[in-house]
């Protein structure tokens, strides 16, 4: 189709804006061209999500001098500068999916029905499982209390016991929730479990829920199976959810393709880049309240949503779990702790307000390095391989069995990670976003660093549902920012100072031959476009990819920032000296240019 293709319009319905991009051919090649964007109306007085739209794709008409409105209707035939070959959009409007899901042990089918859910841009409000210790009457009120858009009920292997998931299908038929948009609809159940208690599942559930029924999830211990899971539920999400929302089935009927959740869109465009490029990656996506984290390591793509780690709304809860020592360890300069509170509280009072002071930029920056790295452990913890597999014998093994899975997420194995959100995209400079990438996700060996510059992924992510090949270009051209490539030996060393690396950058016709300390940190302005050979000898403790004490050589790309070599050691080593501290950290502020002098 791509040869075909002119233009395209795409929106993202977020809970705020609603933002358009123009994607053009322009000399044989895709480019974003144009963006606008409009105040999303789904509330009083609107109350019609089509209006914000229009409104924003009129932005980029007016841009572009393309004509792309007839009225309310798109255009969707190219003559000239006339029309678009398709318009496509996502949406996270109206508090995006949110649902409930449930499965016989918390440690195993529970969490592959979570898998499924995140994988499909849904938030998961709780998790239910026989073994999670509630009583039935507290999980019944659970369900009550929390109306879900949607419920996914698994459990059991396929032909293996039924009690277990009856007694949740159960809990749930006697909850009977009600859907939070709308009363004229009856709530969207997903059974994905065992095939031999469907028809006990229809007969508890069928009056009162829409219930659907999809492959089980894991039809044995050995094997997850999430794929069908998924996309039901992205189904379900547009013919149950969204079709509630004001103005939803006027704006279903003008897209060329589905409509997909903001945050499944953008987990399709990181997949498709990593097959494509064949390469691991790891995506973020730090907002107000929450912070999405995407992996693709292989073939098995993960996402987790931590919907209590943010920059505005949910600023506090960083601060209580990361706890203010580690906030105060990346400060090169000395805080009172109740003027560190008092800020952080204004923040989430006023959640659009932006640093004004230098100071108030590096505690805010201290806080997303916290936020990042929680919400990165949380992802590690169900990016895991399977749970249970060839170690039960019975149900009752695998209740008293311990939790086995191993994450499959080895930063050695990274290639590349993606930043998106205001505090990653917007920093006054894109060393700053380089550093808290580095910081919070403590990459090892060599690794790409990029940004999505104007948080087009989720358009990108629809648009490779019609061509992965243009989404693709578009996403190299347009969207990600390449800051640089950084280089970090794993190990520790016994003391600061102490030499943990030679290495040899030949780069632009010169080579530097330079060796790395333990505590170091070093730059090299490899720009953007360039490539540089490096070979790296680490110290017989230490390793960049091809072991302990072993040469690894490879080509690295450059960046608007370049090259960092890492020599802080995984995970970063701080000094007990407070002073000794604050000198160290003020000696890598300076060393990656981060702030004026």
């Amino acid at each position: 189709m791509s040869k075909d293709i002119q233009a395209i319009i795409a929106t993202d319905c977020g809970s705020t804006t609603t933002k358009a991009i123009l994607i053009e051919k322009k000399d044989g090649e895709y480019r974003q061209t144009f963006r606008g964007e409009a105040p999303t109306t789904v509330e009083a007085p609107f109350e019609d999500v089509t209006k914000g739209v229009l409104n924003a794709i009129q932005e980029v008409e007016e841009l572009s001098g393309r004509t792309i409105l007839d009225g309310d209707k798109i255009i969707t035939e190219v003559n000239g500068s006339t029309g678009v070959d398709a318009y496509i959009s996502t949406s996270s409007a109206g508090g995006g999916l949110q649902m409930m899901v449930a499965g016989a042990i918390k440690t195993m089918t529970a969490e592959s029905a979570q898998r499924a859910a995140l994988g499909a841009g849904a938030i998961v409000m709780d998790v239910l499982a026989s073994n999670d210790k509630r009583l039935p009457h507290q999980k019944i009120e659970r369900i009550r209390q929390l109306r879900p858009d949607m419920i996914l009920l698994s459990g059991g292997t396929d032909g293996g016991t039924i009690t277990h998931v009856v007694e949740l299908a159960e809990y749930v038929g006697a909850a009977d929730p009600k859907p939070r948009l709308g009363m004229s609809y009856q709530l969207p159940v997903l059974y994905a479990g065992n095939i031999k208690a469907r028809d006990q599942v229809k007969e508890i559930l069928n009056e009162k829920m829409a219930l659907t029924i999809t492959d089980n999830l894991r039809p044995t211990l050995e094997e997850e199976n999430l794929m069908p899971a998924r996309l039901e539920i992205q189904n379900l999400f547009l013919e149950h959810v969204m079709a509630q929302a004001p103005g939803y089935k006027k704006l279903m009927s003008m897209v060329n393709v589905d409509i997909m959740p903001t945050p499944a869109a953008v987990g399709e465009i990181m997949q498709t880049i990593s097959q494509i490029h064949n390469i691991n990656v790891i995506g973020v996506d730090i907002g107000g309240a929450t912070t999405d984290v995407f992996s693709v390591i292989g073939e098995i793509f993960n996402r987790t949503v931590s919907a209590n780690y943010g920059m505005s709304y949910s600023i506090s809860n960083v601060l209580a779990d990361a706890t203010m020592k580690n906030v105060m360890r990346w400060l090169s300069f000395d805080l009172d702790e109740k003027e560190i509170r008092d800020r952080i509280k204004n923040k989430m009072i006023r959640p659009t307000t932006i640093p004004q002071s230098l100071e108030e930029l590096k505690m805010e920056q201290a806080i997303a390095r916290e936020a990042l790295r929680l919400s990165f452990e949380q992802h590690k913890l169900l990016a895991v391989g399977l749970k249970g597999v060839q170690q039960s014998r019975s149900i009752a093994d695998v209740f008293n069995q311990e939790n086995t899975g191993q994450s499959i997420i080895k930063m050695m194995d990274l290639d590349m990670i993606v930043g998106s959100g205001g505090v990653l995209s917007h920093a006054p400079r894109r060393s700053q976003s380089m550093s808290m990438m580095i910081d919070s996700f403590l990459p090892e060996g060599v690794t790409a660093i990029t940004v999505d510059s104007i948080f087009m992924m989720p358009h990108l992510g629809v648009l490779s549902r019609i061509d992965k090949n243009i989404a693709s270009e578009v996403f190299e051209k347009d969207c990600l920012v390449y800051l640089g490539t950084c280089i970090a030996p794993s190990g520790q060393a016994k003391k600061f100072g102490q030499k943990i690396m030679n290495f040899k950058i030949n780069m632009g016709g010169k080579t530097i031959e330079e060796s790395i300390n333990f505590g170091e940190l070093k730059l090299f302005h490899l720009g953007l476009g360039e490539t540089a050979e490096v070979e790296l000898i680490p110290t017989r403790n230490f390793d960049v990819g091809s072991g302990k004490g072993k040469i690894h050589k490879q080509m690295v790309k450059g960046g608007v920032v370049g090259l960092v070599i890492d020599g802080r050691g995984r995970p970063i080593a701080f000094p007990d000296d407070h002073d000794e501290k604050q000198e160290l950290v003020k000696k890598w502020n300076h060393t990656l240019e981060l702030y004026p002098a």
